[in-house]
C-alpha cells in the first residue's frame, strides 16, 4: 500500500502539471514544427518531460516523509544525486527538442550525468551471483555509465508513437516491481522490498500513468527527449540499485539459480525491443556513413506502420511483446524452467502472428485474386474486374 500511495501521488502530480504545461505550451506556441520522420501531422508540444520530472520530484518528496521508507533516505547524497541527474537530463532533452542540439553535445551531457550518478548515486558494485563483485571502482563506474547511457538512448529511440514509451515502461516496471515483491515476500528479504529500487520503480509507474491521458493517441503532448531520457535514467538506476541486494543463499540452491539472474535479465528483457532498435539504428547509420544519432524514419515502430498497422495497432504490438517478455521472466520464479520457456515461446508465436498480420492479409488477398483470375481464364472468361468494367461501359453506352 505504501508504494501504491507513492505511485498515486506521482500520477496525480504528473497529470495536473501536464495540463498546466500543455496550456502554457499552446498559449506561447512552444512546439517544434513537424519533421519528415514524424508520424503526426500537426505541431504538438514536446514538453511532457517537464511535467513528468515534477511528478518524480513531488513523489520523492512525499516518500521522504514516510517512516517505512526512512532507510531509503539514510544516504541523502545518493538521493540528491539521482534527482539532480533526472533534472539535468530532462533539461538537456527539452533543449534538444526546442533547439535540436548537436548529437555530440547531447551525448557528452548524457555521459556527464551518468558519471555523476555512478560516482555519487548508484553503481554496479556486485552481482547477485554468489557475491561476485566488480574488481575495481573504475570498472564499476565505467560499467554503470555505459549501462545508463545505453538505456537512456534505447528508451529515447522508440519514442516515436503516441503512448509507446509510457505504456511499455508501465508494463516493464510493474513486472520489475513484482519481481522485488515476490522475492521479498517468499524469501524473507525485506531489505529488497523497502529499497531505492522499489521506490524508483513505483514512482516511474505513477509518472507514466499520470502522463498517459495527454499522450494517448491522438496525443495532445509528447514527453519529448526530456521525458524519455529521464525515464531511461531512472529505469537504469532502479536496475542497478537492486543488484547485489538479492542473497542467492536464501533462494533454495542450484534449482533456483536462474531467479538470481533476474535483476539483470528482467531490465534487459523489458528493454529488448528498444535495445534491438537502438543497435539496428546505430549499425544502419554507421554503414550509411552518417552519425549514429542522426534521426531517420526506419525505426521498428516506423516499420510496423509501413507494414500496414494502424498507429494504435503498432503501439499495442509493442505492448504485447513487452508483456510477454516481462511476465515470462517472472514465471521463472514459481514454475520449472521448461514451463516458463514454453509459455514464453507460445507468447512469442502469438506476437509474431499479430505483428505479421497485415502482410499475411495482403499475401492472402493477392493469392485469392490470382486464383480467381486463373479459374476464370480456364473457363474461357475474362478476369472478374475486367468483366465488371465492361458491363459498366455497356450500361453507359445504352443510356
Amino acid at each position: 500500500m505504501i508504494f501504491l500511495a507513492v505511485a498515486a501521488v506521482a500520477a496525480v502530480i504528473t497529470f495536473l502539471t501536464s495540463r498546466v504545461v500543455l496550456r502554457l505550451a499552446l498559449r506561447f506556441g512552444i512546439h517544434p514544427p513537424v519533421r519528415d520522420r514524424d508520424v503526426h501531422s500537426r505541431p504538438t508540444p514536446r514538453l511532457g518531460g517537464v511535467a513528468m520530472c515534477l511528478g518524480l520530484l513531488g513523489a520523492f518528496g512525499v516518500a521522504a516523509l514516510i517512516p517505512e521508507l526512512s532507510g531509503v533516505f539514510a544516504e541523502p547524497v545518493r538521493i540528491w544525486t539521482l534527482l539532480a541527474g533526472a533534472v539535468a537530463i530532462c533539461a538537456i532533452g527539452v533543449l534538444d527538442d526546442l533547439y535540436d542540439l548537436d548529437w555530440m553535445l547531447k551525448l557528452g551531457a548524457q555521459i556527464l550525468v551518468a558519471a555523476g550518478v555512478a560516482i555519487f548515486g548508484v553503481q554496479i558494485v556486485s552481482l547477485p551471483i554468489g557475491g561476485l563483485t566488480v574488481p575495481s571502482s573504475t570498472m564499476a563506474i565505467s560499467l554503470t555509465v555505459l549501462l545508463i547511457v545505453l538505456v537512456m538512448n534505447a528508451v529515447n529511440f522508440i519514442d516515436g508513437l503516441d503512448a509507446l514509451v509510457a505504456g511499455t515502461t508501465i508494463i516493464g516496471s510493474t513486472a520489475f516491481f513484482g519481481y522485488i515483491f515476490i522475492i521479498s515476500a517468499n524469501q524473507g528479504q525485506q531489505n529488497a522490498y523497502f529499497s531505492l529500487a522499489s521506490l524508483i520503480t513505483a514512482i516511474i509507474v505513477g509518472v507514466c500513468l499520470g502522463f498517459l491521458p495527454v499522450n494517448w493517441h491522438p496525443a495532445r503532448m509528447f514527453m519529448g527527449d526530456g521525458g524519455a531520457l529521464m525515464l531511461g535514467l531512472m529505469t537504469a538506476a532502479s536496475a542497478i540499485a537492486v543488484t547485489g541486494q538479492i542473497d542467492l543463499a536464501t533462494m533454495g540452491g542450484r534449482s533456483q539459480i536462474l531467479p538470481a539472474f533476474i535483476p539483470i535479465l528482467l531490465p534487459l528483457a523489458i528493454l529488448l525491443l528498444p535495445l534491438t532498435d537502438f543497435v539496428l539504428a546505430v549499425v544502419r547509420r554507421l554503414v550509411n556513413g552518417s552519425s549514429p544519432f542522426a534521426a531517420d524514419r526506419k525505426h521498428l515502430h516506423h516499420r510496423l506502420l509501413d507494414m500496414g498497422h494502424s498507429h494504435l495497432g503498432a503501439v499495442l504490438i509493442f505492448y504485447a511483446w513487452t508483456a510477454v517478455v516481462s511476465i515470462g521472466c517472472l514465471i521463472f520464479l514459481f514454475q520449472p524452467w521448461w514451463v516458463a520457456i514454453g509459455i514464453m515461446v507460445a507468447g512469442f508465436l502469438v506476437c509474431a502472428v499479430l505483428t505479421a498480420a497485415p502482410v499475411s492479409r495482403r499475401v492472402w488477398q493477392t493469392l485469392l485474386r490470382v486464383l480467381r483470375e486463373r479459374r476464370a481464364a480456364r473457363r474461357g472468361l475474362e478476369p472478374i474486374d475486367t468483366q465488371r468494367s465492361q458491363t459498366i461501359d455497356t450500361r453507359g453506352d445504352s443510356r
